[in-house]
């Protein structure tokens, strides 16, 4: 078809929405409704934006049992604090009567809260659509005189059955919180602890998203492999998927790089290895992993990737380089086992070596590079800070403005 694609005014387009619509705040100030909302609300279009969301429907302050408010401020607090939508149960909210100051009546509705997110991740706006039900639950004229009251019966049927909804809701959240809590222990059990490797000073962090439910299986390895410490093996990785499984996958995957690159020729032929046994583990599809190994009296760094980010090294000059000249698809994608590739590069006394999961790096809206680009600016105008202080800066600066959407895993070793 010929022609070009029409413009579309999408603000014509809310306004004009069927449903009632109000977008505002995280701070759940109101700064646009459409028109469906204002016929709803019963009052015009300025008297409802740019104003705190429970300064224009509070509470009756005449009900002691009155629960809108607070359910509805949960359930917004949820949205900004996870980034995903919340959808209520059916809520008995009374809403004042416009002009008749005091003065409430009985409303039902059906709430969904949608969050806006901005470049970062952050919760930038909050949506809501919401269904008024009231009179779903008040009709009279289907049930005729209601002479056995059934009608109440109906209501109290419905209304119960939602409060029960929201409770299971909530119980299911709470398992959610309690299963990241278990995985976040299972994890950091699972890694080793902070400690000079090869006689270098070392920094580690792992650093959960923030306000989100799931943990993802990110991870991160140090071996030493003489007894000298001349030459060591440092490894990161990370496991599609969230919660326990993925927790418990990374550490098999972990165990098995951590045996497979003291006895292997190479980190190329650890992650074969690795790459074989992933096959048979599930869970471990689609998993990702490099292994460096450095040798100190070589002055070299031979490292191989299998799906994942490149490591960076910064020379003591502020140099940066991406260890990007051997990688592979992730663990386990080709449909037949090809030897993965490697690379070897030197060093100079006195670099840095930095291994890191994509949380570090990719942001939803942004081309992989981008974040690259980020990182290498970022160790260039830090170089000549200890690797404990460097990692602290680049997770502060690295991080989204609302705070990490991904794991973290984060190794820098001074060589």
């Amino acid at each position: 078809m010929g022609g070009s694609e029409p413009e579309i005014d999408y603000r014509a387009v809310f306004r004009a929405l069927p449903g009632a619509v109000m977008v505002m705040t995280p701070g759940l100030v109101v700064i646009e409704v459409n028109e469906a909302f204002v016929a709803m609300a019963g009052r015009g279009r300025e008297e409802l934006l740019n104003r705190h969301l429970f300064e224009l429907f509070p509470d009756n302050p005449a009900d002691p049992g009155a629960t809108g408010v607070r359910n509805l401020e949960a359930s917004l607090r949820r949205v900004v604090e996870t980034a995903e939508p919340d959808s209520m149960a059916l809520q008995r909210y009374d809403v004042e009567i416009p002009g008749r100051p005091g003065v409430f009546e009985e409303r039902y509705w059906s709430p969904v809260n949608v969050p806006l997110l901005d470049a970062d991740g952050k919760v930038a706006l909050i949506v809501q659509r919401v269904e008024e039900v009231t009179e779903l639950i008040r009709r009279r004229d289907s049930l005729g005189g209601d002479p056995d009251g059934r009608r109440q019966v109906l209501e109290a049927d419905l209304y119960s059955r939602a409060r029960e909804l929201q409770a299971v809701n909530e119980r299911l959240r709470q398992a959610h919180a309690r299963e990241r809590e278990v995985a976040l222990a299972l994890q950091e059990a699972m890694l080793p602890p902070p400690r000079p490797v090869g006689h270098r000073p070392v920094a580690v962090r792992y650093r959960p998203a923030v306000g989100a439910l799931n943990v993802c299986g990110d991870w991160y390895e140090l071996v030493e492999l003489t007894a000298e410490g001349d030459r060591v093996a440092v490894a990161v990785g990370d496991v599609v998927g969230h919660g326990l499984s993925a927790a418990c996958v990374m550490g098999q995957l972990r165990s098995a790089l951590s045996a497979a690159v003291r006895a292997a020729d190479g980190p190329a032929r650890a992650l074969d290895v690795l790459g074989l046994y992933a096959r048979w583990v599930p869970g471990a599809e689609s998993a990702t992993a490099v292994q460096t190994v450095i040798d100190f009296p070589a002055h070299t760094i031979t490292y191989s990737s299998a799906g994942h980010p490149p490591p960076v090294l910064l020379q003591p000059d502020g140099t940066v380089h991406l260890l990007d000249r051997a990688t592979d698809p992730p663990l386990g994608a080709r449909p037949e086992p090809v030897p993965q590739p490697q690379a070897t590069t030197g060093f100079d006394d006195g670099a840095t070596l930095v291994l890191y999961t994509d949380g570090l790096v990719e942001r939803r809206t942004e081309d992989i590079d981008t974040g690259l680009d980020r990182l290498a600016t970022a160790l260039a105008r830090h170089a000549r800070l200890d690797p404990e202080a460097l990692a602290d800066t680049l997770l502060a600066e690295l991080s989204p403005r609302g705070g990490p959407t991904d794991d973290t895993a984060l190794v820098i070793l001074r060589l």
